[in-house]
């Protein structure tokens, strides 16, 4: 007779290579059921993006079978719940919302909003729930990478008080001044306006439950790069870079921002976008135009991961201007390109919560 111990003390020897621990310390094991030879639990893991999956299911599988029965009949339920790195107690802004990734890159141009919009639909395509929070209030592109120009948000009414619905498109909820200004139309403020409309971003719009909200970033280092920090705990962030000196130059402020000793965001990794051309009719042929391995260098420097490569091909480019970001084509080089980096923010976002304290909102005046 196979009984839940003998699957316990058989599936202690599959590690999740991420943790180094074994799925049953990790209580990642639920529902075991018995029935003869046939053994079926479910794996519950900290991310619907793990790039481990499909070797955790087959170790799982040749666990029963070797420890157990070799005739064993196994039935692996694979799901994920995705753990936060924020208290849910209702005491801070947006208790609901699990985890909150920040992607910037301390200077313009380099594809902050491409990577952003990319990642936050790869992991809406795993089955996470994810917002994307268009914090560039002078150059909103939020709304022409998602195809949503001209739109307008919805308000409901949420214990009381009036809130914006975000508009949601590709699994995606998505907030922009974009979707409240004319297009047409410049946003002339000062400092204190933008902040003040970012605040109403985090307030005022009714994110609901989110395992990941991305946060795209404006250039820079300045007021709302400190507003976000001192009105949210940002879990860690994203540094987007291309591979020349003059933009590394600037990935590195923003780096060391988020590393100051007064704000403290882990780092989660960096993506050098624009790595390298590869013209259509050459799939296998890379030309690096703008240098090569800078953001590999980049994250060395800091000791912190690369996430990976963005490729500069036509694709991209055209899928955010047309509204339809690469990540939903089928063009095979962006598509695992964007698919591999979710992965591996998921992972590192994963391993980040399982390691390190909550982030504190910032609190000392800068």
């Amino acid at each position: 007779m196979i009984t839940e111990a003998d699957v316990l003390k058989a599936l202690s020897n599959v590690d999740d290579p991420d943790f180094g621990k074994d799925i049953v310390s990790l209580n990642m094991v639920k529902d075991i059921r018995i029935d003869g030879k046939k053994v079926a639990f479910t794996i519950e893991l900290t991310t619907p993006a793990c790039p481990m999956k499909e070797m955790i299911h087959k170790a799982a599988v040749n666990a029963i079978k070797i420890f157990i029965d070799k005739e064993a009949e196994v039935e692996i339920n694979m799901t994920a719940r995705v753990l936060g790195a924020r208290n849910a107690d209702g005491s801070e802004l947006l208790p609901k919302v699990k985890n909150i990734i920040a992607v910037g890159s301390g200077k313009g141009g380099v594809g902050k909003s491409t990577v952003s919009s990319n990642l936050a639909i790869a992991l809406a395509k795993t089955g996470a729930k994810v917002g994307l929070m268009d914090a560039d209030i002078y150059g909103p592109s939020a709304p022409m990478m998602f195809g949503i120009q001209g739109e307008r948000p919805m308000m409901r009414e949420v214990n009381g008080k009036g809130m914006i619905e975000p508009m949601e498109r590709f699994g995606v909820k998505i907030m922009s001044i974009g979707l409240l200004v004319d297009e047409k139309q410049a946003v002339i403020w000062r400092g204190p306006m933008a902040t003040s409309a970012l605040k109403q971003f985090v307030s005022d719009v009714y994110w609901d439950e989110l395992d990941y909200l991305i946060i795209d970033m404006p250039p820079g280092t300045g007021d709302i790069h400190l507003t976000l920090v001192q009105t949210l705990p940002i879990t860690g962030a994203v540094i987007v870079t291309t591979p020349q000196n003059v933009a590394m130059a600037d990935a590195k402020k923003a780096m060391m921002m988020f590393q100051n000793a007064n704000i403290k965001v882990p780092i989660l990794g960096v993506v050098e976008n624009m790595a390298y051309f590869t013209p259509a009719e050459l799939p296998d042929n890379k030309y690096y135009i703008f240098g090569r391995d800078g953001g590999k260098q980049l994250a060395e420097q800091f000791e912190v991961p690369f996430i990976g490569e963005v490729p500069l091909i036509q694709s991209i480019r055209e899928g955010a201007d047309r509204g339809f970001p690469a990540v939903l084509n089928d063009e095979p080089i962006a598509l695992k390109a964007f698919t591999d980096i979710a992965q591996k923010v998921a992972r590192n976002l994963a391993m980040r919560n399982a390691n390190l304290d909550p982030t504190k909102i910032v609190t000392v005046k800068l």
